[in-house]
């Protein structure tokens, strides 16, 4: 039994680490063996590239930028998504190849199909059942954001709107792969659309869920 694959994406403060988090407890109170990823991160080495991407105040070039994620991603993918898929356990990922595909190609100005390409490569094609992009104004993500940015999220609003264009244009042309969702919506009423979303897939893959909290 193939367990679903999730993942959330969208610009940052839309509040997917918050929903990714709730996801898995809720799993988990419903007797569903979860794991939760982020990306990039994870893994011993994936948290070390993440230091390097986020943390440090130096540019580096975007075509750098994109392989680390990459790299951060591909040990992911190796060490920790599919073995847990393989296993019956479901993986709820905090981004993935689309981000890569967004931020350094729609918005930093790399070519968006090479970039899936190569994404493609570094996770040995394995892609996610649907990706849900949370989405709201980008002067509203950032004021909810609620703490200092990081080195990608300090980068100029029109950088962000790019981004914010980027994930809704990928969602034009994969409607059935990405499905964006209005992230206005209170955390709660948003929680509740995703598991409903989540639900539907597990019962579609054969997972008994059990009495736990709704």
């Amino acid at each position: 039994m193939q367990a679903p694959f999730i993942v959330l994406d969208g610009i940052d403060g839309t509040g997917k680490s918050t929903q990714a988090k709730m996801l898995i407890d809720w799993l988990h109170a419903r007797g569903v063996a979860a794991v939760r990823c982020a990306d990039p991160g994870t893994t011993p080495l994936g948290e070390q590239i993440r230091a390097i991407l986020l943390n440090r105040p130096n540019e580096m070039s975007l075509r750098a930028e994109a392989l680390l994620f990459m790299a951060s991603r591909a040990e992911m993918v190796e060490k920790i998504i599919r073995p847990s898929l393989e296993n019956g356990i479901v993986i709820v990922c905090d981004r993935f190849v689309l981000a890569n595909v967004v931020y350094q190609g729609h918005a930093g100005g790399l070519d968006p199909e090479e970039l899936w390409r190569i994404g493609h490569f570094s996770v040995n094609h394995l892609e996610p059942d649907i990706t849900f992009v949370l989405d709201l104004p980008v002067d509203e993500a950032a004021t909810r954001r609620g703490r200092a940015p990081d080195r990608m999220e300090a980068r100029d609003r029109l950088y962000h709107e790019r981004v914010r264009e980027g994930f809704l244009y990928e969602a034009s042309l994969q409607p059935e792969k990405i499905e964006v969702i209005n992230a206005s919506a209170s955390i709660d009423a948003l929680q509740n659309l995703l598991r409903e979303r989540l639900l539907g897939l597990l019962r579609q893959r054969g997972f008994r869920l059990t009495n736990g909290t709704p």
